[in-house]
């Protein structure tokens, strides 16, 4: 199992027990607000390489 598949096995996990032990609001913002706050903590020349890189080539 290459490691991109275990993070998103990881991932769904905690998402699941995240639904099931707090309201489902709570999770969605959880969810939604760790890949956003990461995203804010880069330098901005970061933000710009990311967005400019297709998603192809995230993972090299």
């Amino acid at each position: 199992m290459s490691n991109n598949a275990k993070v998103a096995v990881g991932g769904v996990a905690v998402g699941l027990i995240l639904l099931i032990w707090l309201p489902w609001w709570v999770a969605f913002l959880i969810v939604v607000g760790v890949p956003v706050a990461a995203y804010l903590a880069l330098d901005p020349s970061q933000r710009r390489r990311l967005r400019r890189i297709s998603r192809k080539e995230l993972g090299r």
